[in-house]
């Protein structure tokens, strides 16, 4: 299989990832996460449920699911079959079949412990890092990475911030989750058992979340300002911008939600922002050094930045 043709199953494989992540959450926000009480079939051993709007938003996520896991099975093929074959491609596509698997046990622990919020946060955590491979899979599918492959560092102390940057970002997404489990969106409808939640209050969790944001926004903004008053190439520059710009709009939808008490719309909207933030954040660090296109695929970087040449 011709390299340019893998990097569709890659795209796909990323694409899924969202969506599932998506799905997932208008799940919650609908209060359909007992629409189907069984697991993998939905009601005493039907596959599918009633007609009702719960069971068909759940068993449609179930849907999502299946169909990701036959994407990402595909993806692995075809990294096997790939012409050049390349050990990297493989094991990032096996990752995420190992991670679709794990993330679709674990629902079956959520579905079984009636929407335990432990359980649902470590679901909604696993499946943003499922994102994160999936990101890094597309990108590398697009460049030629390998023994003698070139590798060069744009800024070595850029490289050094972008690593360290994941460590408030983490923070960031644990502490947002723990306030999604400690708010009124359970995932269970009226008349359905009520799902527990975490033992924090929610406007104690949504402040911590806030402050976590801030110093978020403060790291990614002193950012800003140091690429900007640099030498730094143009791809750093377009990178943290990005990251500022989301970061920002995310804190926007995040303040406004909780002043008018959380609203679901507002919540998915909010999601969406996660999943922007942590593909953002995967993208500004692979985009600290430099690689050679795969044949066949558009160029976009510029040959004329400057580089450091990773000894």
């Amino acid at each position: 299989m011709p390299g340019p043709t893998f990097r569709w199953f890659a795209l796909a494989s990323f694409i899924s990832m969202i969506v599932i992540v998506l799905s997932g959450a208008a799940v919650r926000l609908t209060g359909s996460g007992l629409g189907c009480p069984d697991w993998p079939t939905c009601f005493h051993g039907r596959i599918s449920g009633s007609w009702s709007i719960h069971p068909l938003i759940e068993y449609g996520n179930r849907v999502v699911t299946v169909t990701l896991i036959c994407v990402t099975v595909a993806t692995l093929v075809a990294a096997i079959l790939r012409e050049v074959r390349r050990q990297d491609l493989i094991i990032l596509s096996g990752m995420l079949i190992a991670g679709v698997v794990a993330d679709a046990i674990l629902g079956a622990f959520v579905v079984y412990s009636k929407l335990n919020p432990w359980l649902v946060s470590l679901h909604m955590l696993l499946s943003l890092s499922m994102i994160v491979i999936s990101a890094v899979l597309y990108h590398r599918s697009k460049y030629v990475y390998g023994p003698g492959a070139r590798n060069d560092v744009r800024d070595r102390h850029f490289l050094l911030i972008a690593r360290l940057l994941w460590i408030p970002f983490a923070v960031l997404l644990i502490t947002g989750t723990i306030t999604t489990g400690s708010g009124p969106h359970a995932g269970a409808s009226q008349g359905q058992l009520v799902a527990r939640r975490l033992p924090f209050a929610f406007s104690s969790a949504a402040w911590v979340h806030s402050l976590a944001a801030v110093l978020f926004i403060g790291l990614v903004t002193g950012l800003l300002f140091a690429v900007w008053t640099s030498d730094a190439p143009s791809a750093l520059r377009l990178g943290v911008r990005r990251l500022v710009i989301i970061s920002l709009a995310q804190a926007a939808i995040g303040v406004t939600q909780y002043l008018t008490h959380v609203p679901p719309l507002l919540v998915e909207l909010h999601v969406v922002g996660a999943v922007s933030l942590t593909i953002g954040v995967t993208q500004f660090h692979l985009r600290q050094s430099a690689h050679d296109r795969e044949p066949g695929t558009r160029r976009v970087e510029r040959s004329a930045e400057p580089i450091i040449t990773v000894l």
